[in-house]
């Protein structure tokens, strides 16, 4: 499992680390480190005392207008559904925007949002752990933090401000002077913030949840935060005073007690009823808001974790835009952006290209069978790239010879319950069969029946490959096993077939893998649930050559099962006439002479055999340097020398296999 940590645990890199969790799932595991004793960076909060109320000292409301919140729809609802955000209920005084607004706040404090999504992103939290160095170690990445020690990820993300970014020792050198240059020219604001607790019996004469002062050089805005909340009732008042940004920047590196006594004297002109505070704190913003950065910035930042990165690589979309303009929205300005985002989801995901040219195939072959308005998962969209169109299908009962007893039985036992399905809809013993094994040596015509079977009955196909459903990550096979399922019950009919069933779900035994086990019991699970409903249309068809191998498990979701044993003299004849229907062959060729001799002879081999006939008519007309038109028609003696062949090759590799019957 690939390790990736974020630096700052704040709203960036709990956003980022949310985001991580849900593109990666189970496949990262996530660190948070942050050198503040505790996370929100500035959607943090204040608390004077346990029975108190806390204080927002960073962002205070969250505004969206009218065209945001609708693009953003669903974002906002899960943190409305949470009771994360609710709509304020006071108005906001000395403010006018250009267009209609909605502001939110947070009941218990913005800082919840960041605790939010820091809780589904599942990651490992450290604070006061403070980042010294990050540096490119061989294939990972070397962190070092308090007091030289050190620990190594697969990625490391930055969501702090850019001027710590550039103190971080040996950073500079993972940049070009170009991205130096454009870091380097970024400057924030500064402001300060004091948190005012008062008696709980005190009344501060107020009127007004939120207002921004006009009337001062020194206070930019004070909130009242039980009225600005909403909640908060039986318990002490709180009033926070945000500083302007020109008295932050010049009185940026004062003592706090001047800055203190500053505010509060500017605070008491302007409110000069004000009851004495019981507890006063102050809170200094060094970086508070951007308020420079150059336009290439953006694209510098896309390359800053790796400068080897190239452009193209970290700027196609990520399908996540509700989640990033959020990150924007909220004004929080660490190095992590949009583009850093996306590098990291292909980095860690090295299989990302393949699907997204899955989900195409999916697609392009949904829009083939007549599939509308059919929503499909990822996972879902990586077993449809596996989908047969039966329309396209070349086969037929026609195209298969000497197998006359197992096609009408399949008509019977699994077509005609499906095409005439109101004369078996009462009768649960007349239901298809859920599952359904075709046996035998291999090339004797097993492949062929389940697509004709397929083709005849109108199902859709879905040729499964084991492959499919084994996935390096663990805990992803049992959702492609899921998938596989749901799929093929929200296009049924449907036939799920898989071919060379054995190496899939053979015999199970303690020394499989625990994914292993688990993602058959899953896909058996699965299986079952087809049996409990008799409208449902899907049916497993599986083909083996080893049916000794299979689990008794699954013999017993199979009932339905076919011995497609090596052909009879009888039915040989009848597959070479079907493969030399369309050839031109002499007169004279003798096929029943030729099916004698081809005894233990598969489907497969007799076509091996024509084809090697015919390619002797076509190597002797080549060698002749004949001017005709025209090649020979194969003759017996073709055949003949064909079949000796092909028994050289079939007694030089051993091919012949015995298999008994199953039933």
């Amino acid at each position: 499992m690939l390790r990736v940590l974020i630096v700052g645990a704040g709203l960036t890199g709990s956003l980022c680390a949310c985001l991580l969790r849900r593109a990666l799932q189970n496949r990262v595991h996530i660190e948070v480190w942050d050198k503040s004793r505790g996370t929100g960076g500035r959607m943090s909060t204040s608390r004077f005392r346990d029975d108190c109320f806390n204080a927002d000292i960073g962002a205070q409301y969250i505004t969206a207008t009218q065209d945001y919140r609708r693009r953003h729809h669903s974002l906002y609802e899960e943190l409305l559904s949470a009771g994360v955000l609710v709509p304020m209920s006071c108005s906001v005084l000395g403010l006018r925007h250009k267009e209609p607004t909605e502001d939110f706040v947070s009941p218990q404090g913005t800082g919840q949002i960041v605790k939010h999504f820091l809780h589904s992103s599942e990651a490992e939290l450290h604070l006061k752990r403070h980042v010294t160095s990050v540096q490119r170690t061989g294939a990972s990445w070397e962190v070092e933090f308090s007091e030289g020690q050190r620990e190594s990820f697969d990625a490391v993300v930055l969501t702090i401000p850019v001027p710590q970014i550039l103190q971080l020792k040996n950073f500079s050198q993972l940049l070009s002077p170009e991205q130096l240059g454009a870091l380097s020219q970024v400057q924030y604001s500064s402001r300060f913030a004091l948190a005012l607790f008062f008696d709980r019996d005190s009344d501060l004469n107020l009127d007004f949840g939120f207002k921004y002062v006009t009337d001062s050089k020194l206070i930019r805005y004070v909130s009242v935060e039980q009225k600005k909340r909403g909640s908060g009732a039986g318990l002490g008042p709180v009033l926070v005073v945000h500083s302007s940004v020109d008295f932050g920047s010049e009185f940026l590196e004062s003592d706090l007690a001047q800055v203190q006594s500053l505010m509060m004297d500017e605070l008491r002109r302007l409110h000069p009823d004000l009851p004495e505070p019981i507890n006063i704190k102050t809170h200094k913003w060094r970086y508070s808001q951007k308020r420079k950065g150059p336009p290439s910035l953006i694209q510098s930042r896309a390359k800053m974790v790796l400068r080897e990165v190239p452009v193209e690589q970290v700027t196609r979309p990520l399908g996540r835009s509700e989640v990033i303009g959020l990150l924007f929205r909220l004004t929080v300005f660490g190095a992590v952006t949009y583009f850093t985002i996306k590098w990291m989801v292909d980095a860690l995901d090295p299989t990302r290209k393949q699907k997204v040219e899955a989900q195409k195939q999916a697609e392009k072959l949904m829009k083939q069978i007549g599939v509308k308005n059919v929503k499909l998962s990822e996972y879902e969209m990586s077993i449809a790239a596996h989908l047969v169109d039966p329309l396209t299908m070349q086969i037929t009962w026609r195209d298969i010879a000497g197998l006359d007893e197992v096609i009408t039985e399949l008509k019977e036992t699994v077509i005609l319950p499906v095409q005439k399905r109101h004369l078996f809809q009462r009768s649960r013993l007349l239901q298809p069969p859920k599952g359904v094994l075709l046996y035998g040596p291999p090339g004797c015509g097993k492949t062929l029946i389940a697509k004709a079977t397929a083709k005849e009955a109108g199902f859709r196909f879905i040729n499964l490959q084991p492959s499919t459903l084994t996935d390096k990550w663990y805990g992803e096979s049992q959702k492609l096993a899921a998938a596989v399922f749901s799929l093929a019950l929200k296009l049924q009919p449907s036939i799920i077939f898989i071919d060379e069933i054995d190496s899939f779900l053979r015999n199970r035994s303690s020394s499989d893998h625990e994914a292993t086990a688990m993602m058959k019991a899953q896909f058996m699970s699965l299986w079952d649930g087809l049996d409990t409903d008799y409208s449902c249309q899907v049916i497993v068809m599986g083909a083996t050559n080893r049916p000794q191998d299979l689990d008794s498990a699954i013999l017993r979701r199979m009932p339905t099962r076919f011995h497609i044993n090596q052909p009879s003299q009888k039915q040989r004849e009848q597959i070479l006439k079907l493969i030399l229907d369309d050839e031109r062959v002499e007169l004279t060729v003798d096929l029943e002479e030729v099916s004698k001799e081809t005894e233990g002879f598969s489907g497969s081999d007799l076509r091996e055999t024509c084809r090697d006939a015919a390619l002797m008519c076509v190597r002797e007309y080549v060698s002749s340097g004949s001017d005709s038109e025209d090649i020979r028609a194969i003759s017996q003696s073709d055949l003949q020398r064909a079949v000796s062949k092909m028994k050289k090759s079939k007694s030089a590799g051993g091919h012949m296999l015995l298999h008994a019957a199953l039933d």
